[in-house]
């Protein structure tokens, strides 16, 4: 007999749902990691340290209170490292308390240490003096995350040349900053430092960045964050870091030399599979460390299964949590519903982007007709209260059935707000829903009435030229 039902590599959000969701199925599950990780990535380096990150700029710079009391409102002058991770240490600390709490009140046994596979059924787990304990399971969850690629020809000194885990634990706010990658996490970057007063530079060899977003919002996101004197520099690519004793040259292909205090790569992730002797199981994995998976999440060893950052897209602490709770009850037998297509995407700039469902250009292409209706937040009596003059909401509507084909927002709560729009997609409302509704006021919600009230005005005006 296995020493238990299920176990788990890995605590971040995929591993943790897929423990405690075999738990509650009366499964005995135990969850390895190293012990300064409980929680994963998401907890110490990515999702919550640069979220609380991007909450503490937005608090003492004062940036989004401006618009009312004018540009040159602070909360505080002169902001340090140190007040930027005493919030960040505050929330890892309870996060990771919380997820302890979780794990205990389950029942789940914790192993400190590191996993790697001895057979398909077996894990060593090796603890920090380096002493190994083997131990067996009938089901084996695979979520060891991922951590920032680093390019080999650039020599990182967690200093002056950084990822985005290393620019959490940096010295002091630079007064200038090259960013390499327009990706999620480097944009997101790139906002809260130009926030701070650092002079940002983003370098992107693609000729574009956020493709999958509306361009709208986009281009909306690209103007604010020039007003705060972040250059982009598209179609580029980095062919050498120089290090200084006052900071870096960046050198581009073109010929283009940058100066700056700082450099962070965000030049995607990998996945963290390297130490696991995927071969011992009869797995491998990809040049980028990820697992390929079905739609049960196994591998292609049907006991064993992987969830999270490992198998790549979309990648998200939502949807990771989600593959691990459907993992969970597949392993255990337990009907569980396919986790639904409609999935929200959020992206923490500053302001904020968040959106469902299709984009105009992806409509476009696929020849399906849409109206759009729009509301902007400097319309919302809300928006003027929190002063800002910039959000806005955007949906897509279907003047075939009413339905709506995707839900586009910019601004304060954006991330939150989508959800309205997820809700009404997901049940298969109409855009008179929202036109009924009754939303509190003055809130930012109201926007989706807004929006609502001018796509179908736009739809009856198209159907009156036929009377």
């Amino acid at each position: 007999m296995p020493d238990f039902d299920m176990l788990v590599i890995g605590s971040g959000p995929g591993g943790q749902k897929a423990a405690i969701a075999a738990a509650k199925l009366g499964r005995r599950v135990a969850v390895v990691d190293r012990p300064d990780m409980v929680g994963g990535v998401s907890i110490h380096t990515g999702t919550v340290p640069s979220k609380t990150l991007r909450e503490a700029v937005l608090y003492l710079t004062g940036l989004t209170q401006r618009d009312l009391y004018g540009q040159s409102y602070r909360l505080k002058d002169e902001i340090t490292v140190a007040d930027l991770t005493a919030r960040t240490q505050h929330v890892i600390s309870r996060e990771v308390d919380v997820i302890r709490s979780q794990l205990a009140r389950n029942r789940v046994a914790m192993f400190a240490g590191t996993g790697r596979f001895a057979d398909d059924h077996t894990v060593a787990v090796r603890d920090a003096d380096g002493h190994e304990q083997l131990l067996t399971a009938g089901h084996i969850v695979i979520a060891t995350g991922t951590r920032p690629a680093r390019p080999a020809s650039v020599e990182f000194d967690e200093r002056t040349i950084m990822d985005s885990d290393s620019v959490l634990n940096m010295e002091r706010v630079p007064r200038s900053m090259v960013i390499v990658g327009a990706g999620v996490i480097g944009i997101e970057y790139a906002s809260m430092f130009a926030a701070l007063g650092s002079k940002v530079t983003v370098v992107e060899q693609r000729e574009g960045m956020l493709d999958f977003c509306d361009v709208e919002v986009v281009e909306a996101l690209k103007y604010r964050l020039r007003d705060l004197a972040v250059t982009f520099r598209f179609g580029e690519t980095v062919a050498a870091v120089e290090r200084h004793a006052r900071g870096a040259l960046t050198v581009l292909e073109s010929g283009k030399k940058i100066p700056a205090d700082a450099v962070m790569y965000s030049a995607g992730r990998q996945g963290l599979t390297d130490d696991l002797d995927l071969g011992k199981a009869g797995l491998t994995a990809d040049r980028r460390g990820r697992i390929t998976v079905d739609e049960h999440y196994r591998t292609a060893v049907p006991h064993i299964y992987a969830v999270g950052d490992v198998i790549g897209f979309p990648a998200l602490a939502a949807t990771s949590m989600e593959q691990g709770r459907s993992a969970a009850y597949h392993a255990c037998d337990e009907p569980v519903n396919p986790i639904h297509d409609l999935q929200p995407i959020g992206i923490y700039t500053i302001p904020e982007i968040s959106f469902i469902g299709r984009t105009e250009d992806q409509l476009t292409d696929a020849c399906v007709p849409f109206e759009v209706g729009v509301s902007r937040y400097r319309e919302l009596a809300r928006g003027q209260i929190v002063g800002d003059s910039h959000g806005m909401l955007k949906l897509l509507v279907s003047p075939e059935d009413r339905r709506l084909l995707g839900v586009h927002c910019f601004g304060t709560g954006a991330t939150e707000l989508i959800h309205i729009g997820q809700a009404v997609m997901g049940c298969g409302g109409t855009v008179d829903y929202l036109v009924d509704a009754v939303f509190n006021y003055p809130t930012f919600a109201e926007s989706y009435k807004v929006a609502a009230l001018d796509a179908t005005n736009k739809m009856r005006e198209i159907d009156h030229l036929g009377d």
